[in-house]
């Protein structure tokens, strides 16, 4: 099956065909660093992720960009605040830190490379100098504009007229454009004290000297890139003049991505990317998550309670295009879900390293059903990314992996070694390798519960196993389990047991 995934240029959903047909150029658009992230942010780059794995299943060479903005107003606003720096480039510095330890928490793929804006501002310059050369930009007190007329498809990703479209830019701009929809390629001088005050708390007033933000100089005099200009000049410097892919949240449409594809196909005169993917909201009660509203849960205090697979499997639970709704439901039904994944692994893994299993004693329900979820994981994510069906089926796997494990244990009847292997690597290959999934691993976030919970489920087992007579499997069971520094107290009430501290 070929994979499909939804254009948002087209409005059609499209057989994905790049240009070449052994790799993919993926560029998404990162974080602009001036706070934590938070689930808001984990979310698409889960998602992003995932894309990018697939990808790799498919047999592409995948050259994944994405990259920071360090270069903005919200920077400026949090310098000096607290401990987090005496500049911009410190202040951001430190958040991509900190993000960049986010990402590895949350098992993300590394992308190929994670530019930042202040490294290229010399590409942002040449760039800007091209367009006014082309006459598509034109020069304004030091400030330098994109001329929205001059480009004839303006409007064609958002579906918008152009006398239909809201002047951009700060107000202060307004009286240099020459079009209310112009938008600024370069901003003359550094941050103004109304837009910083913009992005301060009330409570912190800006003060007689400000601070201003990094400025460069340019052919217009000093000043800063504008927001737009950024990411083309990223995205050629390092994948190319068109992409295949470029991911956003979908609240970038307009203006961002727009502006992107004015600027960079009137530089160019070349398409800027074939398929435009864009992740919807993430959404806390009524409103979007977001750092300004201040309703968000950081991925570290995520990734502390819950752990990184049942984060992964909250975020994965619904399509990237889709609105997903944050609820302690919803997370706790993640945290059963990727529970009970995790435990089917491992007892299937746990009897595959026993001496009760067969060769000879195949279980067709069990060996079709892994077929079948192969074939409809891989439907799933060949229809756009579809993650929440590539879950559901391992779920469903895991349901008669479980049967298979508690009839056959029941009945004193040996496992099909197969079979079970067939599972097991289905889930390390599908569940892990596309789904990012950890099993057989220890996590380092999280508290201590899944781990009680993962004992007491082999604990289970073994019981099962003592009550239909296997007590050499019963034995093997509190073997491997103390081997893994699991002390195990038989008493009247049934077995407790207590995990040895490990540095």
């Amino acid at each position: 099956m070929t994979l499909r995934v939804e254009n948002t240029l087209t409005g059609e959903r499209e057989p994905f065909e790049p240009r070449d047909p052994d790799s993919v150029l993926l560029y998404y658009c990162g974080l602009t660093v001036s706070d934590r992230a938070h689930l808001g942010h984990a979310r698409t780059w889960a998602h992003v992720d995932v894309m990018h794995r697939w990808l790799e299943f498919l047999g592409y060479d995948v050259r994944h960009v994405e990259n920071f903005t360090d270069v903005n107003e919200k920077i400026v606003a949090r310098v000096g605040e607290n401990d987090l720096g005496d500049s911009e480039n410190a202040v951001a510095d430190g958040f991509i830190r900190r993000t960049l330890a986010d990402m590895r928490a949350l098992g993300l793929k590394r992308a190929e490379v994670y530019p930042r804006v202040s490294e290229h501002v010399p590409e942002i310059i040449d760039l800007v100098e091209t367009l006014v050369e082309k006459d598509y930009a034109y020069e304004s007190n030091g400030s330098v504009y994109f001329d929205v007329t001059t480009f004839e498809e303006y409007g064609k990703l958002s579906n918008q007229r152009l006398d239909d479209i809201e002047a951009q830019g700060e107000a202060d701009e307004r009286s240099e454009k020459r079009h209310a929809a112009d938008f600024a390629l370069w901003k003359a001088d550094g941050v103004s004290p109304n837009a910083l005050a913009d992005h301060r708390p009330d409570e912190r007033p800006v003060g007689d000297h400000p601070p201003s933000g990094e400025v460069w100089d340019s052919p217009w005099g000093p000043g800063r890139p504008g927001w737009h200009i950024e990411c083309s000049a990223m995205s050629m410097t390092h994948l190319d003049d068109t992409i295949d892919v470029h991911v956003g949240g979908r609240d970038l449409v307009f203006p961002h991505h727009e502006n992107e594809i004015a600027q960079s196909e009137a530089a160019t005169g070349k398409e800027f990317a074939r398929y435009w993917l864009h992740a919807d909201l993430f959404a806390m009660g009524e409103e979007k998550m977001s750092t300004s509203l201040g309703n968000f849960i950081t991925v570290e205090e995520a990734l502390a309670t819950y752990g990184r697979n049942a984060v992964r499997t909250f975020l994965l639970s619904g399509s990237y295009n889709t609105t997903q709704t944050y609820s302690e439901d919803a997370i706790e039904e993640a945290v059963e879900r990727a529970a009970r994944l995790e435990r089917t692994h491992e007892r299937a893994e746990t009897v595959l390293d026993g001496s009760h299993t067969s060769s000879k004693s195949p279980d067709s329900v069990l060996r079709d059903s892994t077929n079948d979820t192969r074939e409809a994981f891989e439907a799933a994510m060949n229809d756009d990314f579809n993650t929440r069906g590539a879950l559901a089926s391992l779920l469903e796997l895991s349901t008669v992996v479980n049967r298979h494990l508690d009839d056959r244990g029941a009945a004193g009847e040996p496992y099909d070694y197969q079979g079970l292997l067939a599972v097991v690597e289905t889930f390390e290959e599908l569940g892990g390798g596309v789904l990012g999934l950890s099993f057989g691993e220890a996590e380092d976030e999280g508290d201590v519960r899944l781990a009680d919970e993962l004992v007491e489920l082999v604990l289970e087992t073994r019981e099962a196993e003592r009550a239909a007579g296997n007590y050499d499997r019963a034995d093997d069971l509190r073997n491997q389990l103390e081997a893994l520094g699991v002390e195990i107290e038989d008493t009247d009430d049934g077995p407790t047991f207590s995990i040895e501290a490990t540095e």
